[in-house]
Order: structure tokens, then sequence, then C-alpha cells
């Protein structure tokens, strides 16, 4: 039967009413799980997940993504998220030593070679970091050190020493943009300071600071949310546009994109140790911690300022990014705000544990968290598990984890 827009609408509500319910009670379940309780949990069924998943979809070409139409939808090398679901692999390896992981990841660490020569994108940093960065870690195997090398090396090509940015997207036919620089680009520089210490070069470390500070001073409004998007004159370095693209409106706060902002600014002064990125960071907490939108369970809608709240979709994803930013901030803070922070990380990883975020066995395609939203404008994945929510919720875990007393 078909029904009239009213109805609909009346539907989809009743159905945000409904899944509003299953996250309030989320956010109020007992919390009488101890953290080490909780981690293992989510780990163990990780591993339940991708095992699944791992032997659908291993034979074939590609990299997990998402689900779409009830199959898991696999994107090729030069998607930008396609060395999450390797940089997942890795975090299970380092979660359980388990050696089935470690070959796993290796085998879809090296599907990612092609990345390090994609002059064509910006997201070398998500792309090889997830991979070949967290194969690196745990190996020590020189190869993943040259392929970092030369993703560093290809990155570097996208920036302007006029902008003092490095170029995110390509030009669209149908856009006016000169120079586009997305808060996501922020997550791409610990390529580049990684590889300027891996290599001895300055230039690697130069450029991700240049980077950062243009962010820094145009990026964000006075409330300290920041844009999606900043367009720069190539030639003069002058800002042509502000605008959100992947958020509700252009003055609206992107959810995922606050926690870009915030994960990309904690892990600079990591890198760097420059007070003002710190501080930066500190401000982005705030506004994301304190917003009188945020709900209760503290997984946010998509972004902060969509009409339709409490019936807009949540995103997963930036909930799992805030949380893993968290926990390294707290690092960097007094203790007051370092036990803030990790106690709202660790709510946020109580609440995505949940089944009200936290798949059951053998569904949601093998991915780990379900109500991820990807590209609410253009209508692309709302609503859906998202690669890159697994990936962050365990680097969450894993993150939480060493926090525990060690036995």
């Amino acid at each position: 039967m078909r029904h009239s827009l009213p109805q609909v609408s009346a539907l989809r509500t009743l159905g945000a009413l409904a899944l509003g319910l299953a996250f309030a009670s989320a956010a109020s379940a007992a919390t009488d799980e101890s953290t080490a309780k909780l981690i293992s949990r989510s780990m163990n069924a990780a591993s339940t997940q991708y095992s699944g998943m791992l032997a659908r979809v291993q034979p074939k070409p590609g990299f997990p993504r998402t689900v779409e139409n009830g199959d898991v939808k696999q994107v090729e090398v030069k998607d930008w998220t396609s060395g999450f679901f390797p940089g997942s692999l890795w975090y299970l390896y380092e979660a359980t030593g388990n050696k089935t992981w470690r070959a796993a990841a290796a085998d879809y660490t090296a599907r990612m070679a092609p990345a390090k020569f994609d002059k064509s994108h910006h997201d070398l940093g998500f792309m090889l970091g997830a991979s070949y960065g967290n194969g690196y870690r745990l190996t020590r195997d020189p190869a993943y050190r040259d392929a970092l090398l030369a993703g560093a090396t290809t990155l570097v090509t996208r920036f302007n020493p006029k902008v003092g940015s490095i170029q995110s997207w390509e030009l669209w036919k149908n856009s006016s943009w000169a120079f586009p620089v997305i808060i996501d680009n922020m997550m791409n520089l610990e390529l580049l300071t990684w590889s300027s210490r891996a290599s001895n070069e300055p230039r690697y470390r130069e450029v991700a600071i240049l980077h950062a500070d243009t962010t820094l001073k145009h990026h964000f409004r006075p409330d300290n949310s920041s844009y999606h998007l900043v367009d720069y004159d190539p030639q003069t370095g002058a800002v042509r546009a502000k605008v959100t693209v992947q958020g509700n409106a252009n003055e609206s706060a992107w959810a995922r994109g606050q926690a870009w902002g915030l994960y990309g600014y904690t892990m600079m002064y990591r890198e760097t140790r420059k007070l003002e990125y710190l501080q930066q960071a500190h401000k982005i907490a705030a506004f994301f911690m304190d917003h009188p939108r945020l709900p209760a369970d503290k997984v946010p809608y998509w972004d902060f300022d969509d009409a339709a709240i409490p019936a807009a979709p949540r995103d997963s994803s930036a909930a799992a990014i805030t949380a893993s930013a968290l926990l390294e901030l707290a690092g960097f803070s007094d203790k007051a705000a370092a036990q803030r922070y990790r106690a709202f990380a660790e709510a946020q990883l109580r609440s995505l544990a949940s089944p009200a975020y936290l798949a059951a066995p053998g569904e949601n395609g093998g991915f780990l968290l379900m109500h991820a939203t990807g590209h609410k404008p253009a209508g692309k994945e709302i609503d859906v598990p998202l690669n890159y929510a697994d990936y962050y919720f365990l680097e969450a875990l894993l993150r939480l984890k060493a926090t525990l007393p060690k036995h």
C-alpha cells in the first residue's frame, strides 16, 4: 500500500520516537558492569562479528564499508574509507594476540598498496595510517614503514604555501570552489608528523603545522564549533567561502566534523606540544560535552542543529571518534579535566556497547555499531553501520583499556 506523505512523515516520527526510547534505555542502563568486563565483552563481540564478515568478504576484492540493501558494500582502494577495515583487523590482533587477525590484517594492508601513490587524495593519512600505520606499530615490518613514507611524499604534493594548507577535495564540476579544505583533513596530519621523525625530514612536519595553524585560524566559530569546509583563493590564500557540506546548514555544527577537530588538535598537540592546539582541543571538547542538544546517552545527533531533533538520526561514528579523542586528551589535562574526559568517554562507550547500538551476533552485516550517519544531505548512509565507526570504537576501547590498573 502506498502511504500519503503525511502518513509517511508520521510513520517516520513514530519510528524515530521508538528508537529514541531505545537510546534513552541505553543511557539509563545499569552501569555495574566493570570497565574491564565492558572492554572484554565488546572485543568478544567484535571477534564474533568480524570473523563472520571476514569469511564472506575476504575471497572478494575490495574493502567493507557499510551495508546497502541488506548486503555488505565493498569499496575500491581509492575510497577514503578503505583503510579502516584493515585497521580494525590490526586492532583485533592487538587486543587478542590471535595470529588469524594478524594474517587477515596483513592481507588487507597489502591490498592498500596503490593508495600510497594516489595524488588525488588528501585522505592518505586515514587510508595508510589505519592500515600500514597500525601494521608498522605492531610488527615493525620495514615494508610498512616504506609505504607510509611514500604516502607522506604523495600527500605533501597537495600543499599550497600561499594558502598554508593541503587541498582536500578535487574541484568538482558543479562546484565553485577553488581550493577546498575540510576539517576532516586534520586527521591526515599524523602521517606527516610521523614521517618527519622516521625520515629525519623536517618538511613533512612543517607542512602539518602550517595546515593546522591555517585551519585553527579560519575553520572555527566564536562558540568553537567548526565549519566543514573553507574555500581559499590558491593564488592569495584569501578565504572565499565557509560552508558545511555534510551538515544540516552552513552555520550548523555537524557532529562528526566536531569530532574530527577534537581528535585532530589533540593529536597535533601530542605531536608538536604547541599549546594553542591543546587549548583548541579543550574548547572543542567543551562545545561537544556541554551542548544542550547532546542526548543523555552522549551519542550525538548527526548535526547538533537539525530542526528535526529529537527525531533526527544519530551518529555513532561521531561518538566513537569523540570517545577516542577524549581518552587521549585526558592524558594532557589536569586531574579534574582528565577525570571528566575519561568519565564522559567511558559513558559514550557504555552506550555504544549497549544493545541500542552494538549489533546482535550475525546481524548488521558483521559490523559492530549501528546507527551511524555518513552524508545525510546527499541521502547517503543514513542510520547504517560504517567501517570508521567500528575502527574508532575499537581504538577507544584499547585506549580505555590502557588506563586500567595493571595486574
